[in-house]
């Protein structure tokens, strides 16, 4: 075991890409493989306040190595109330470097490990199995919050030398599932396992996904796309499993929903870096959906400020239903008003759980699509298109119509084109939510309140209107309030139908 310290900034280089600094620290060598065995180094630094986001340990691997590892440990001193304490999250890049986008990836836990290894037929979760290669490896270190008295950390880096293992060739999973055909399928597109900060497997989670009734799933693990290779097995005839990524920046996180096997999507960027836009191009090009996902969360870093002018959808509704999800509902009410003053394309909303671990609901809320099929490509375009609401769990299923005069009839997510002072009937068929409240919403606020369903849960509220007084109108389903003027929590809620021409 050989010893260094990193001091605080000492031997340090500094890169900057965009407005956003990173710093590179003194490399860690270690001799060649002609002895074989294993080989271990330790480094020790503290990093003040203001660090940047990424600090790189660069790690000087020689040729012959048959695994890496890396196990690390920061200290975590007491702070006053309400001051941010110490929190270093943590992965690595390859010899093929740390470049922006770049293919240097292989693997970050964020601060759900404490140790990592990777070899060529594997890897600890959050990390890709392949070869360790000779060359400059990278430690990346991400002080995600540092407390007033600065952050020390500890790194031991050990190798061990000798013939690599077969690498494993991945296998993904289908990208189509038995369908019925053009239906209303239910998914779940936020979840996560114990590929980053999860706690349950993809076998687990596959099991409550159809426990609770789902079709589809997304895999979107913090930063990074292990999970992708591990699927295969979980999804089925009755279960599609998509595969993407939460890219988890500082300025809040976007799920890439539905991305080819294999995609990675770089997260090392803030908003005034101005980088978003091209990874967002990225997940298109990659076949996905980009989801901005829980906008007002109030976590460190979770708040989305990159703007939603590259949004395919936004998570209006994540995990229980919660007073910022109350506002993220109330800001993408205001962007559906704004979208039809100014004649623009508007943002379907979608719910999804985060759900982490016990006792997270898998599917709970859930994103119900009217698709072509039950495939990647069928699932994705009925959510691109707003045909789709938002439940609870799989008991509660709605209908919302609008009709006129003459049969012409439009539903979630479509627009029924009459003149402006045509009557419509605007009508809601509803199951599975008893004693709850339906609330009609237009362009001009809360129009139409119901009376409570009864305890069957079953229901059918009608309203009449005419474009010219709404532009569109959407469905909420709200429970029993416990007390005051304030609205119950969501059961469920509906993308709009637009009323009128364009």
């Amino acid at each position: 075991m050989c010893e260094d310290s990193h001091g605080g900034f000492g031997r340090r280089a500094l890169f900057v890409t965009g407005a956003a600094a990173a710093l590179t620290l003194g490399s860690v060598s270690f001799a060649s493989a002609d002895g074989g065995g294993r080989e271990s180094r330790t480094v020790r630094g503290t990093l003040p306040p203001g660090s940047p986001d990424f600090v790189y340990v660069p790690v000087e691997v020689p040729a012959g190595v048959r695994e890496i590892k890396v196990a690390y440990a920061y200290d975590r001193p007491s702070v006053p109330a309400g001051t941010l304490g110490n929190a270093l999250d943590i992965g690595v890049f390859d010899d093929r470097g740390t470049e922006l986008g770049g293919r240097g990836f292989r693997g970050w836990s964020g601060g759900a490990r404490t140790e990592f290894f990777i070899r060529a037929d594997e890897a600890t979760p959050g990390y890709l199995p392949g070869p360790v290669r000779e060359g400059t490896w990278h430690i990346a270190l991400g002080p995600y919050t540092v407390a007033p008295q600065g952050l020390s950390y500890e790194i031991t880096i050990t190798l061990t030398y000798g013939e690599p293992g077969e690498a494993a060739r991945p296998v993904y999973p289908p990208e189509r599932a038995r369908g019925r055909g053009r239906a209303w399928y239910r998914g779940d597109c936020h979840l996560h396992s114990w590929h980053s900060d999860g706690r349950r497997t993809p076998a687990e989670i596959g099991e409550l996904a159809r426990a609770a009734g789902l079709d589809f799933i997304n895999s979107s693990e913090h930063n990074t796309h292990s999970a992708h290779a591990h699927w295969a097995d979980v999804a089925g005839d009755d279960l599609l499993v998509m595969l993407g990524e939460e890219i988890t920046t500082r300025n809040g996180h976007v799920v890439a929903l539905g991305t080819d096997p294999g995609t990675f999507v770089d997260w090392r960027y803030r908003a005034r870096d101005n980088r978003f836009g091209r990874f967002a191009r990225q997940i298109r090009r990659a076949g996905g959906l980009v989801v901005p996902a829980h906008p007002h969360a109030t976590c460190v870093g979770c708040n989305w400020k990159f703007g939603f002018g590259e949004a395919d959808a936004i998570e209006v509704w994540n995990g229980p239903y919660t007073p910022d999800d109350e506002v993220a509902l109330a800001d993408w009410d205001s962007m559906l008003v704004a979208s039809v003053r100014d004649g623009r394309d508007w943002i379907p909303a979608m719910g999804s759980s985060d759900a982490h671990r016990s006792p997270d609901a898998v599917g709970s809320p859930q994103t119900v699509v009217l698709a072509d099929d039950l495939t990647r490509e069928a699932v994705q375009e009925g959510i691109r298109a707003g045909r789709s609401y938002i439940a609870e769990s799989a008991r509660v299923a709605l209908s919302l119509r609008v009709s006129g005069g003459r049969g012409e009839h439009a539903g979630i997510g479509e627009r029924l084109t009459v003149d402006r002072d045509t009557p419509v009937t605007v009508r809601l068929e509803v199951t599975g939510a008893p004693r709850c409240t339906v609330r009609l919403v237009t362009d001009q606020g809360v129009v139409h309140t119901s009376a409570p369903l009864p305890v069957s849960g079953s229901g059918v509220v009608e309203w009449r209107t005419t474009p010219s007084y709404a532009a569109y109108v959407r469905a909420e389903l709200r429970h029993e309030a416990a007390a005051g003027p304030l609205p119950g929590p969501l059961a469920a809620f509906t993308n709009p139908v637009f009323l009128g021409r364009r």
